[in-house]
């Protein structure tokens, strides 16, 4: 595997997750907020989104496996962690590192709404663009990329290069 362009910067990231924490602070404040990151990737966006953000926040993760082909997600998940603790009437924002077709997602938001929460948005730091997406309100946007494979910041090829402070192109897998 061989990393290419850097598409987003340390520094371009830092600035966007500081203008997102603003915003969710302007719009959880006096309200209970639960941030939600799925694992494994959102660890490293949740992380310095919630520093951020200045409420008190509490933390919790779930992990998921989506099935169909290494490239695209068939929508189908199996939940490997749930959460920690229980969401009725809570203000629960879901943290993702990047969102293509969307279908885990609008699986993972439909298992949360049933649980009553007394609110429930998605923050996102990268979102693919020119791809068929499942309908989904991401309240929170990062950035927009066009449809390539990209590693760091959390997102990863084969398990590595989540560490990487900035997020690149993939330029061939061999």
């Amino acid at each position: 595997m061989r990393i290419g362009k850097v598409l987003i910067t340390a520094e371009q990231i830092d600035a966007k997750l500081a203008e997102m924490g603003a915003a969710i602070t302007e719009d959880y404040r006096d309200k209970d907020v639960l941030l939600v990151g799925i694992l494994k990737g959102a660890f490293v966006v949740m992380a310095d989104l919630a520093r951020h953000i200045d409420l008190p926040v509490e933390l919790d993760f779930m992990a998921v496996a989506s099935y169909g082909s290494a490239t695209k997600s068939s929508g189908v998940v199996r939940i490997l962690k749930d959460l920690d603790q229980e969401i009725t009437g809570r203000h629960v924002l879901l943290v993702e590192d990047i969102v293509d077709t969307g279908l885990t997602l609008q699986y993972l938001l439909k298992n949360l709404q049933v649980r009553k929460p007394a609110s429930l948005s998605l923050a996102a730091l990268v979102i693919k663009d020119g791809i068929d997406r499942a309908p989904l309100e991401i309240k929170y946007e990062g950035f927009h990329i066009p449809p390539v494979f990209v590693v760091g910041y959390g997102l990863d090829f084969e398990g590595k290069y989540r560490n990487l402070p900035y997020i690149a192109v993939v330029e061939d897998t061999e």
